[in-house]
């Protein structure tokens, strides 16, 4: 067996922050067992210079003795009624933490965007908004969106049925415009996993029957659906049956591109040419391209498959024994014993088109395969496309892939074929960070060096270089060929000695400054026993709470191959002086734990969302300034339900569109004793959803 651990108590969570149920079915207790990365790279501590940086002399005062990240403060119990925001306490904030910002931080307006009441930490069973704003739910789990499809009924699902609904645990969201049809936009969603305990009445985990495991791999997957919005307010709503509305499951047919297509590594018995695959598994977040598709990262993979055995299997969590939820009892494929090879064939970015109901999924594997958070994409100064991605796990690493041919513009049929090769070929990198301070100056604490930020330079290191030309791609790495590294390409980064971070999720850059941000989520292993050091990047032992790292490339060229970086926030309690808000007053900061997935507002304001918060109140959405004597300021805009967390953030003019993941899943939980009523209240099923919300005098949000 995979050895997984007992379910413990019914509130019970992991030291990550999730209950042990979420930690159990959305990435297969994947903290509960040793790191997959057991590679001796050096650690920045050990490398780092001794000079000070160049503020050292300014920031001297800024070191301030701390102690590791403590525990939150006190929240309203169960069910109360959200009070209004107060401030987050008297913190004795340093000179260094004020940097160049100064007192000024506390003056005048918020910045532009961020105009808001301050939610207040909460465990209310519902999504609470800021005072003057409405929500409505778009749309549920089990809705119907195709032709065909029979309105949900969870007594009597069936997997031909949920393959016309809306797919469960929605994460990554996008609205696209929809030319010609006033007042409608594309909505596409990622359907990460599925808790078949809150989805199937008297579900047996040691005997689930073929059915269940056929609705919940059509549960899986991806959600095109036209939503319809309310001109007076920024309510949407699905428009059902619409020709666009598109499902994609775990047994929708995908094309392999790129450098590894065709590879022996992919080769199948059911698929000999390594070229197809057969559905696509635990999307987390993902991106929209410039040229009007989508990506998709195919993130937990490693859960599905059962019998392990090999040393690369190890190094991607893939276990030895039977799975969770046991569908290799009905498919071979899930058996890496029967067919070793099914398993190469996920873990990459997928990208869908979806204007054409019709087309062929693709994944794309010169992005690498790891356990894709998701990607996003920033141009070159001359139109290639260069994509940020993360390896959502502790101790792994941070990726860019630089496209080599230029995008066209213009919605043609050979524009939209050509853009459609952009991402397979360029080079892969991973990253590897340096800090400015001496070592002896990042002690596990999490206080400041005495230059009074936690910073440095970085390069990214070339893996590969996928071509058009005879040479077809280029392996980077000494001892690996190009295929293993686009197969096994958490190896390749061991081997170029990246920097191990605390788990690195969600990547966007700045589309106003060109700045890259990383949500760092959290790593309760750093610095504990045998597992790697704390280093400049990575500065707390124990790191429950997590950071954001802001990212400069040199001369802001997206396709440079050094940069400079800072640690933007580092999360936690503002009372606790080891959390950092970009030197903003931290008394007059929200408080933010686990930051996960990351967006724009029209304003260049960053917006977070957050999954297991170690603060004692429920998962939240947050934005923050990021630029000016604002920067720093971080104000709360709402909290999810229950056991849920925040993902898919998305932020407009007129609207905050959020999925609401995995409510009531906290331990214990099942259909017949739920721990959430959310959306629909007592004696309905809890229906993962996603949720819109808007300011109820029609004017635009945070302005």
């Amino acid at each position: 067996m995979r050895n997984l651990l007992p379910l413990i108590g019914s509130t019970g969570s992991h030291p990550g922050g999730r209950s042990e149920m979420t930690c159990r079915y959305r990435c297969g207790d994947a903290c509960f067992h040793p790191a997959p990365n057991t590679s001796a790279n050096e650690y920045v501590g050990d490398v780092i210079a001794g000079a000070l940086s160049r503020r050292s002399m300014m920031r001297a005062a800024a070191a301030v003795t701390v102690t590791t990240a403590a525990a939150g403060s006190a929240v309203l119990g169960a069910g109360a009624a959200p009070a209004a925001a107060q401030p987050a306490g008297a913190a004795t904030i340093s000179k260094g933490s004020l940097g160049s910002h100064g007192s000024q931080g506390s003056k005048g307006k918020a910045a532009r965007g961020l105009r808001f009441t301050p939610v207040a930490p909460n465990t209310t069973d519902a999504v609470t908004v800021p005072e003057g704003y409405g929500q409505n739910v778009v749309i549920r789990w089990g809705e119907p969106i195709l032709r065909g499809a029979p309105a949900f009924d969870p007594d009597q699902q069936t997997a031909a049925a949920q393959a016309g609904q809306f797919g469960y645990n929605c994460d990554f969201l996008a609205l696209l415009p929809l030319p010609g049809e006033r007042g409608r936009q594309l909505l596409v969603a990622n359907h990460e996993y599925t808790d078949e305990v809150l989805m199937f009445k008297g579900y047996d985990p040691a005997n689930p029957t073929r059915e269940q495991a056929e609705i919940a791999w059509a549960a899986h997957g991806l959600g095109v659906v036209v939503v319809e919005e309310e001109r007076r307010t920024g309510r949407l709503t699905a428009v059902p049956r619409h020709h666009l509305n598109r499902r994609v499951t775990a047994t929708t047919e995908f094309r392999v591109t790129g450098p590894a297509a065709g590879s022996a590594l992919l080769k199948t018995s059911a698929d000999p040419t390594g070229r197809k695959v057969l559905g696509t598994l635990n999307n987390c977040a993902g991106g929209e391209t410039p040229w009007g598709t989508t990506l998709h990262g195919e993130e937990n993979f490693n859960q599905y498959f059962a019998g392990a055995s090999r040393t690369t299997d190890a190094r991607y969590g893939i276990g030895t024994g039977a799975t969770e939820r046991k569908w290799e009892r009905f498919d071979k494929r899930f058996d890496v014993a029967q067919e070793p090879n099914e398993v190469h064939r996920f873990g990459y970015i997928v990208e869908l088109d979806p204007y054409d109901p019709t087309s062929t999924p693709r994944k794309r594997t010169a992005l690498g395969r790891f356990k894709h958070e998701g990607a996003t994409i920033r141009l070159t100064d001359d139109g290639r496309p260069v994509a940020y991605t993360g390896d959502d796990e502790r101790f792994d690493y941070m990726y860019k892939f630089v496209g080599s041919k230029r995008m066209r513009h213009g919605n043609s049929r050979a524009a939209r074929e050509h853009n459609l090769t952009l991402l397979d070929e360029g080079t892969l990198y991973v990253a590897k960070l340096s800090g400015d301070s001496p070592a002896i100056e990042i002690d596990g604490t999490g206080k400041l060096p005495s230059d009074g930020e936690f910073d440095g330079s970085g390069t990214w290191i070339p893996l590969a270089t996928a071509t058009a030309t005879a040479k077809g791609a280029v392996s980077h790495v000494p001892g690996m060929t190009a295929e293993e590294v686009y197969v096994f390409t958490r190896l390749a980064g061991d081997k170029v000695g990246a920097t191990k971070m605390d788990r690195p999720e969600d990547i966007q850059p700045s589309p106003h400054t060109g700045k890259v941000y990383v949500a760092l989520t959290n790593n309760t292993n750093r610095g504990v026993g045998s597992n790697a050091k704390v280093d400049e990047a990575n500065p707390r032992n124990a790191n429950k709470h997590g950071h954001v790292l802001e990212l400069t490339e040199r001369r802001n060229r997206a396709d440079a191959t050094s940069f400079a970086w800072s640690l933007f926030l580092v999360a936690g309690d503002p009372k606790d002086p080891a959390t950092y808000f970009a030197g903003y007053p931290k008394d007059k900061v929200s408080q933010i734990s686990c930051p996960d997935n990351v967006a724009f507002d029209p304003h260049g304001n960053l917006w977070i969302s957050t999954d297991g918060a170690q603060l004692g109140s429920h998962d939240g959405l947050f934005g923050v300034a990021t630029k000016g004597d604002r920067r720093g300021e971080l104000k709360q805009f709402l909290t999810v339900p229950k056991g849920a967390e925040t993902c898919g953030p998305l932020v407009q003019d007129r609207r905050v569109l959020v999925a609401v993941q995995h409510p009531g899943e906290i331990t214990g939980a099942t259909v017949e004793n739920p721990a959430s009523v959310w959306p629909d209240g007592p004696g309905r099923i809890v229906r993962p959803s996603v949720v819109s919300v808007w300011r109820k005098d029609g004017e635009d949000i945070g302005v």
